[in-house]
C-alpha cells in the first residue's frame, strides 16, 4: 500500500493503535470486527471521493426526495406530487422571475404605442370632424383613463406587497411556513417567484413583476379596471375609422406601390383626411396615396385590434376579481374555501367565510371608503391611500350591521 504524505500514514497509525487497545479490552474477535469496520468505512470514503462534488449533491438531494414520498402516515398525494415536481416548479419560478422585466418593457411600449397614436394620429381626425362637445368629451375622458391607468400600474408594480415581520413580535399567526420557518399570519401564503411570505396574498403577476398581497392589491384591480375601460373606449370609438382603414388597405394593396404614388378618389380620400366632399365629386385633381397614409391606415388597424383582444381579456380577469371581492375571498382562498366548504358538507355542516361581510362592506373595505365623497377622491381620482389593517390581525370590523355610512 502506498501512502501519499504524512496525514495519511498517522491516519493508519491511529487507526492501529485504536485497534490493539480494542483488542486488550474486548478481545481478538471484536477487535477483528473493528478492524473491518474500519476498513469498509475507508474503502467507502475512497470511492465517494471519486466522485465530483456536484454528483454527490446530486445524488444526495434524489435520496432525499425519495425517502419524502414514504416519509410517514401523514404522506398524502399533494407531498408526493410537490416532492416530485420540485424541480419542475423551481424551474419555472426561476424563468418568471428572470422574465419578469421583459414583461413590464412589454406592457409599457404597447401601452405608449396606443398613446402616441391616440395623439399623433386620432387627435386631429377628432379635432377636423368632430363637434365642440364631442372634442371635449373624448379630450377629457382620454386624458383621465391615461392618467387613471399609468397612477395605478406604477403603483401596483412598485407597491410592496407586505409580508409579516422576521423578529420575534406578538402578533397571532395560524401556521409555519415550511419554507421560510417562520410564523405565518392569517391568509398569509408563500411566493415560490418572490421567495418569501406575503400578506393577503392573492397570486404572483408576471406583467407587473410583483406579488399582489395586501398593500398593492387595490392598485392591481384598478389597473385592471381602468384598462378595461380604456380598451373598450377605443374599441368602440375607433370602429369605424377601423372598417374604412381596413378597407382602404385591402383595396389598395393589390395596386402597385411602386410608383410615386396611387391616385384617391372616393370615401379613400376622406379616409386619410386629404378630400373633402366636393374634391371627391370630381371638382379638383385627386391627391396621391402616398406612405404617410399607408402608415395612418395600418395604425388604425394596429390600435383596434390590439385594444379589442387586450380589452376582452382584461375584462374577464376584472370580472372575476370583482366576483372574489364581493365575496371577501382571493384568488387562494377561493380554492382553499371551497376545498373546506366539501370537506365540511361531507360532515352535515356549511362553511362560512370568516373575512366575507356582505358585498357592499367588502368593498368599502377593499376600496377604503369611509364617506360618500371617498368615491370620488378614492375610487375615480388617483389616491395612494393605504388599506384597511396591517395585514396580519383582521379584526378591525365586526360588521355586525353597516358600520360605514356610505
Amino acid at each position: 500500500m502506498e501512502y501519499k504524505n504524512n496525514s495519511d500514514i498517522n491516519m493508519v497509525l491511529l487507526q492501529w493503535v485504536m485497534l490493539y487497545r480494542c483488542r486488550m479490552r474486548l478481545g481478538p474477535g471484536s477487535a477483528f470486527h473493528l478492524l473491518r469496520c474500519v476498513q469498509l468505512r475507508s474503502c467507502s470514503r475512497k470511492g465517494r471521493n471519486r466522485l465530483p462534488l456536484w454528483v454527490r449533491e446530486l445524488w444526495a438531494y434524489t435520496r432525499l426526495l425519495m425517502q419524502s414520498l414514504c416519509f410517514n402516515s401523514l404522506t398524502d398525494s399533494d407531498v408526493v406530487f410537490d416532492s416530485v415536481f420540485e424541480p419542475v416548479f423551481w424551474t419555472v419560478d426561476y424563468i418568471t422571475r428572470w422574465f419578469g422585466m421583459v414583461f413590464v418593457c412589454l406592457v409599457v411600449i404597447l401601452t405608449s404605442s396606443i398613446m402616441v397614436i391616440a395623439y399623433v394620429v386620432l387627435l386631429p381626425l377628432v379635432l377636423n370632424t368632430y363637434t365642440p362637445l364631442w372634442i371635449l368629451w373624448h379630450l377629457c375622458y382620454g386624458n383621465w383613463i391615461i392618467v387613471m391607468i399609468s397612477f395605478h400600474y406604477y403603483k401596483a408594480a412598485k407597491t410592496l406587497p407586505g409580508g409579516p415581520p422576521k423578529e420575534k413580535n406578538d402578533s397571532p399567526f395560524v401556521s409555519i411556513c415550511k419554507k421560510c420557518i417562520m410564523p405565518k399570519p392569517a391568509r398569509t401564503h408563500h411566493c415560490g417567484i418572490c421567495n418569501r411570505c406575503i400578506l393577503k396574498m392573492d397570486h404572483h403577476c408576471p406583467w407587473l413583476n410583483n406579488c399582489v398581497g395586501h398593500f398593492n392589491h387595490r392598485y392591481f384591480f384598478s389597473y385592471c379596471l381602468f384598462m378595461t375601460l380604456g380598451c373598450f373606449y377605443c374599441t368602440i370609438s375607433g370602429r369605424n375609422l377601423f372598417l374604412d382603414a381596413y378597407n382602404a388597405h385591402e383595396r389598395l394593396k393589390h395596386l402597385d406601390m411602386d410608383k410615386p404614388g396611387v391616385a384617391i378618389t372616393g370615401n379613400l380620400g376622406l379616409l386619410v383626411g386629404l378630400l373633402s366632399a366636393a374634391q371627391t365629386n370630381g371638382d379638383t385633381s385627386a391627391p396621391v396615396y402616398t406612405l404617410k397614409d399607408k402608415m395612418i391606415n395600418k395604425s388604425i388597424i394596429y390600435m383596434w385590434v390590439l385594444t379589442s383582444t387586450v380589452g376582452v381579456a382584461m375584462g374577464a380577469l376584472t370580472i372575476w376579481h370583482g366576483l372574489l371581492i364581493s365575496k371577501g375571498e382571493t384568488s387562494i382562498e377561493r380554492h382553499i374555501n371551497k376545498k373546506e366548504a366539501k370537506r365540511m358538507t361531507k360532515q352535515g355542516k356549511i362553511y362560512k367565510n370568516p373575512f366575507n361581510y356582505g358585498k357592499l362592506n367588502n368593498w368599502k373595505v377593499f376600496l377604503g371608503v369611509e364617506k360618500k365623497s371617498h368615491w370620488v377622491t378614492r375610487v375615480l381620482l388617483p389616491s395612494g391611500h393605504p388599506p384597511y389593517g396591517d395585514g396580519m390581525t383582521w379584526d378591525f370590523f365586526p360588521f355586525k350591521q353597516d358600520l360605514i355610512p356610505v
